[in-house]
């Protein structure tokens, strides 16, 4: 008998509803992309309006419109306000462009042509163990990324991980202990809003960027917005031949991308390179408990089909640690589902 169904009394019609639930998770999807890309939640930032109020701001079609703006309100991200009015929700105005919490640029690019055509392969990336983008893009998706007729494309990825990274930065860096730390590395880091954050923090810090070329004149960009200029570098290279030296490595987001054997390189050049007494923060999502509803493990799937790395429990994290020469010391949430985990050197 399956675990956890002893006793359970059949129920077909309740079973077929559940899973009819779980298919339209694709329409789901697709409706938040409709709404982000006609700016509801924008058209709504000052108050209730009509669909066809919306569509004539947009330009879109008001009936199709009201179709929408309905189904918004039955996935409690707009509400109906009576006489044809429909006003933001609190998971709505994380559909709003440009203000502290968006997450309009991760919808958008999640559905974009690179995920969505990558996904429609994902059985047989179950099949074989590996992510079939090449089959579907013809490149790899981070070299998918580097091709001039994907920039747009390229720059909404950066745009939502930044967004993202939004989310966490501020309770990491209100988090994390400094005391003894001079010199901090983000590896991979792209437009360091986390080295930086933090160099915001603490006047004493000197920070840096590893990654790679294209990715690194934003973070020197972004120093000299912040005025941090003349305490911040950058270094062009390959994290899995070498990393800089430094007080404090920090691995923001950067191990689900690979997997095991990556990322025990990736771990022991830190290793290799750390100032006596040094630390990193590896700052990840953590795959919770078996069989409760988990939207890390939905995101795993999305590891699986995209890239070579996945999502991680404790225990998993644990073992690539110790085989690369590090203890793990302190585990604390620091915002957006995202946990920071600091290691000590072994």
């Amino acid at each position: 008998m399956t675990p956890g169904t002893a006793g359970a009394p059949a129920d077909p019609a309740a079973d077929t509803a559940t899973v009819m639930e779980l298919l339209t998770g694709g329409v789901v999807a697709q409706t938040l992309r409709a709404l982000a890309e006609l700016r509801i939640a924008d058209h709504l930032a000052e108050g209730p309006l009509t669909a066809e109020e919306v569509a004539e701001r947009e330009g879109s079609h008001p009936r199709a419109t009201y179709r929408l703006m309905r189904a918004a309100s039955s996935l409690g991200l707009l509400s109906y306000e009576g006489d044809h009015r429909f006003a933001l929700t609190g998971p709505g105005r994380a559909l709003r462009a440009d203000v502290p919490g968006s997450l309009r640029s991760l919808v958008l690019v999640q559905t974009a042509h690179a995920h969505w055509t990558s996904l429609a392969h994902f059985p047989e990336a179950v099949r074989r163990g590996s992510n079939q983008v090449k089959k579907a893009l013809g490149a790899e998706i981070w070299e998918y990324y580097t091709h001039p007729e994907n920039a747009e494309e390229a720059a909404l990825f950066a745009r939502a991980m930044g967004d993202v990274s939004a989310l966490v930065t501020q309770g990491a860096v209100a988090a994390l202990d400094t005391a003894g730390v001079s010199t901090v590395v983000d590896v991979g880091g792209a437009d360091g809003h986390f080295v930086l954050g933090l160099m915001e923090a603490e006047p004493r810090l000197h920070g840096q960027v590893l990654d790679l070329p294209h990715a690194v004149e934003g973070a020197r960009r972004e120093a000299g917005k912040r005025g941090l200029a003349d305490r911040f570098s950058t270094a062009t290279g390959d994290f899995f031949t070498e990393v800089p030296p430094a007080d404090l490595y920090l691995l923001k987001t950067v191990l689900h991308d690979w997997d095991d054997d990556q990322c025990a390189t990736i771990l022991r050049n830190c290793r290799s390179a750390v100032h006596e007494g040094g630390r990193v923060l590896v700052v990840e999502m953590l795959v919770g408990e078996m069989g409760q509803p988990d939207i890390v493990t939905r995101a795993d799937m999305a590891m699986l089909a995209l890239t070579n790395g996945m999502e991680r429990d404790i225990d998993e994290f644990d073992a690539l640690f110790a085989a690369s020469g590090w203890r793990r010391s302190a585990t604390y949430p620091v915002g957006g589902g995202q946990f920071g985990m600091e290691l000590t050197a072994v």
